[in-house]
């Protein structure tokens, strides 16, 4: 955007017009031992040119290496289209659109999001963001708390299979209100919490999360879980991969009667990785529930000439300030990255999306079938994925990782440090975006790394493969 400083003359025509005579006078209340003329740490002004250049140089500090890592942030192909059109001026700049008169086309792009993003989730409502995924799971447990009310207990069953930077949020987030997490262990062989593990009488609580696909990229028994949570008289929150929605069956189809909440990461929707974000919160709920429901949500209504118009709904602008009596203390929706992502999902079509799953799961297991095959490596689990999968290395993992990285590859992510009974264990992953050639470099690599490491024959491999 343009930069359009004011003039000498202009700034003394509004100092004149409200009475003040400096700049420094519109401050006077502030005392002089408050004031400081200079700010230590900030430099002295820059050029564009120079502001330009450090920049440039710290982004490409990233370069660009052949990415195998996924672990919740995912390169997919984003059509240059989609961020062409989310940069015009109409969406770059627009302002919360508190003014439905003024803001039509952008709650009617947020309307079109929430459209998708229900329909993709197979439930009735969704709303226009949150901060990111972990913070919607933080705000559906928050939902759950409120919505079930036959519960007292406040206590929530979260799986270890839950992205373990989501459980550490939700806690941070929880804790303090009085709101109990009690971790579910998974199954070994599987890497997927067991139904016939669960409790037969689990007692009150209030809800249960159930990630599909889980961390480790298996698929958990969603039907199972889900309807367990219903008998047991607790919701189902549902955290998913909205590009997995494509080609799996969405969280209101879940059990008998559907997950009651669905929420996620959007990043994968036509968000670039970017250095580390910004990502944004996904958050659908049956329509029963829709009271309890963080974040904006636009409806759609007619006006006085009966012409189809959008707005805020459902939500005071100033529910947000009500504090502990809000819905939520979330102000601050995402709505540049959700613009891209209607834009993304329309360019696609539910025909794209589904290519676009499914090729990621056909590339990751061409990249199983590989690394499997090499003397050092085993796959871990016995169970269907999407398009992640964890493998145990023969060799001292970091020093494998770091030989990787050498080569210009990020191999994956190492799960020891949230997982300690998974040492020398790598989460892997492949999307659309990678080709065969990509699959035999890693391979080639990775094969003349172990090399230099005593050989070690991988016990049996387990079935990985995903029945047709």
């Amino acid at each position: 955007m343009p930069f359009i400083p004011h003039t000498e003359e202009e700034v003394k025509q509004m100092l004149d017009t409200i009475g003040a005579g400096s700049i420094d006078e519109l401050f006077d209340e502030i005392p002089s031992s408050l004031r400081h003329d200079k700010l230590a740490g900030v430099p002295v002004q820059t050029t564009e040119m120079e502001v330009s250049r450090i920049i440039s140089e710290r982004a490409a500090r990233d370069g660009q290496p052949l990415c195998f890592l996924g672990a919740g942030a995912y390169e997919h192909h984003i059509p240059a289209a989609v961020w062409e059109l989310t940069t015009r001026g109409e969406f770059y700049t627009a302002y919360t659109p508190y003014q439905a008169e003024a803001s039509q086309g952008t709650l009617q792009l947020l309307y079109e999001y929430q459209t998708m993003m229900a329909n993709l989730n197979g439930l009735d409502v969704s709303n226009a963001s949150l901060y990111d995924g972990a913070s919607a799971l933080a705000e559906a447990i928050l939902m759950a708390v409120r919505l079930n009310r036959k519960s007292k207990s406040r206590r929530v069953y979260m799986p270890r299979t839950v992205h373990p930077n989501y459980r550490k949020t939700v806690e941070t987030i929880v804790h303090n209100q009085g709101i109990t997490l009690e971790l579910l262990d998974y199954d070994r062989t599987t890497g997927c919490i067991s139904p016939d593990t669960l409790p037969a009488a689990p007692g009150d609580f209030a809800a249960l999360v159930i990630p599909q696909p889980n961390f480790f990229g298996a698929l958990e028994d969603v039907d199972a879980l889900t309807d367990w949570a219903h008998v047991h008289k607790g919701l189902a929150i549902a955290v998913v991969n909205p590009v997995s929605l494509a080609i799996l069956k969405p969280p209101g189809e879940w059990g008998g009667e559907g997950a009651d909440i669905a929420c996620g990461e959007g990043q994968p929707l036509g968000i670039p990785l970017s250095s580390g974000g910004p990502y944004y919160g996904l958050l659908c709920c049956k329509q029963a529930y829709v009271r309890q429901m963080p974040g904006r949500i636009i409806g759609r209504t007619v006006d006085l000439e009966g012409k189809p118009g959008f707005t805020l709904t459902l939500q005071a602008r100033e529910q947000h300030i009500r504090r502990s009596r809000a819905t939520s203390n979330i102000c601050t929706n995402q709505g540049l990255m959700i613009t891209a992502s209607t834009i993304h999902m329309s360019l696609l079509g539910a025909e794209g999306l589904e290519r676009v799953a499914l090729n990621c799961h056909a590339n990751t297991r061409k990249l199983i079938e590989r690394l499997s095959s090499l003397d050092g490596v085993e796959v871990v689990f016995e169970n269907p994925f999407f398009h992640e999968v964890v493998i145990r290395l023969a060799a001292p993992l970091g020093e494998v990782m770091r030989a990787l990285h050498v080569q210009n590859l990020l191999p994956g992510y190492e799960l020891a440090d949230d997982y300690p009974e998974l040492e020398n264990c790598l989460l892997v992953c492949a999307t659309e975006t990678r080709t065969d050639e990509d699959i035999e470099t890693y391979v080639g690599h990775l094969q003349r790394i172990l090399g230099k490491h005593e050989p070690v024959k991988c016990p049996i491999k387990p079935k990985w493969q995903v029945k047709n």
